[in-house]
């Protein structure tokens, strides 16, 4: 096995297919989408070079600077509650539940797995008004109170959009985290309750540090998978009422696809790009800084 994997040829050849792969359907797209960014058109009218006009242009824009702060405040309000709620499960099965949170684990996963436009339906049933309406409604009239059109405010879309995504995707942060509180040695927290460590001080001063780490990663793949939400908004409400819950993907979509402007349609692909670089950056200056500190 070492002479093999010490010979440089060999290394090549196995790597060489995934990483054409990777070029192919990752780098050349950014490359394009980067270049197209400097021009304006579109294939029936051609393009024109324009440099940097379009990302002067996005910064002027009203709808994208809306579509920017509704991309951005669904992104921060997702990540919060996926980890905090993924987190209070993985300490539900690691120090309550233990060996017997085989069950619940699977089952909190199991909406994971299902389609976004799937589930995105299916909360928008819940709440449906009229003819076909739905258990959410049905049980506030049970109670003598009216039927709301939780889709009809921005509010509302914007809470059954944060409902939906955090119902569905805790439960895989819940066995991210589970597996790095897993990794915290057993002498650890033995030691810590000998010394009178226990409950909320227990999870402070020693799980919570122990699994900074893992803690991390879930913070910057949450933040950058809520910050491209694009099929459940559409789904649920197609980004209504009116533009007002639209985020930066959907306006990318619509500026391209529909209006045909592929030139500012990249552009904003390229904004949404940087932004996500510039958050994963921070995090992780944050995040070494801590360690050195400490």
């Amino acid at each position: 096995m070492k002479r093999v994997f010490g010979d440089r040829k060999t290394i090549i050849i196995l790597l060489a297919p995934t990483l054409i792969l990777y070029v192919l359907l990752k780098l050349v797209p950014v490359a394009w989408s980067l270049g197209l960014s400097f021009f304006e058109g579109n294939t029936l009218r051609g393009f024109e070079f324009v440099g940097i006009d379009n990302f002067a242009k996005f910064f002027q824009d009203p709808a994208g600077i809306q579509s920017l702060w509704v991309s951005i405040t669904f992104a921060v309000l997702a990540t919060v509650g996926q980890i905090v709620f993924g987190y209070l499960l993985a300490l539900l099965y690691v120090f309550v539940l233990r060996k017997g949170s085989a069950f619940l684990r699977t089952a909190v996963f199991f909406p994971m797995v299902l389609p976004t436009v799937a589930v995105a339906l299916l909360f928008k049933s819940f709440v449906a008004v009229g003819d076909n309406q739905g258990p959410v409604n049905d049980l506030l009239n049970f109670f003598g109170l009216g039927s709301v059109e939780f889709l009809a405010t921005t509010v509302g879309t914007m809470s059954i959009a944060l409902v939906m995504t955090w119902w569905s995707s805790m439960g895989f942060y819940a066995v991210l985290l589970y597996t790095g509180l897993l990794d915290i040695p057993d002498e650890v927290i033995e030691s810590a309750r000998i010394d009178g460590a226990n409950g909320l001080r227990l999870v402070r001063h020693i799980v919570l540090p122990l699994s900074l780490p893992i803690l991390i990663s879930s913070i910057i793949f949450s933040f950058n998978s809520t910050l491209k939400v694009f099929d459940s908004l559409l789904a649920l409400n197609g980004g209504g009422p009116g533009t007002t819950t639209a985020p930066l993907t959907l306006y990318m979509y619509r500026t391209a696809f529909e209006y045909t402007e592929y030139g500012y349609g990249s552009t904003i692909a390229v904004v949404l790009t940087l932004l996500c670089l510039v958050f994963t950056l921070a995090v992780f200056r944050s995040s070494t800084k801590k360690s050195t500190e400490v």
